[in-house]
């Protein structure tokens, strides 16, 4: 499936996900329709770099969730490295190799 965008006769634009038969079926040219292929604005290196910190924190967060009742059980075998590992993944945003290098279980 490709997106376009749909032109009313007023002008307003929506975008769909379909096929162009069924864009051309749907939308005439005769009703005051028109549509274009959608493309995707290109993001900024910015736009980029946020996203990807974003993503690491996401995958942070699922990390120290998965690890809770590990923290909280005292007699848990290698407890001492999952709470190193907490602690790694709870400074990690603040170090230089935020987001690109995941700290990992030792």
């Amino acid at each position: 499936m490709t997106a376009y965008v749909i032109t009313d006769k007023d002008g307003n634009d929506n975008t769909i996900v379909a096929d162009e038969t069924f864009v051309k079926q749907a939308y005439p040219s005769s009703n005051g329709w028109s549509y274009k292929l959608y493309v995707e604005p290109e993001k900024s290196d910015e736009m980029k770099e946020g996203e990807k910190k974003m993503e690491a924190r996401v995958w942070r967060d699922k990390e120290l969730a998965e690890t809770d009742a590990i923290a909280q059980t005292p007699d848990f075998p290698n407890r001492d490295k999952y709470l190193t590992y907490r602690q790694a993944l709870r400074d990690w945003p603040s170090t230089s190799n935020f987001p690109d290098t995941r700290p990992t279980l030792g």
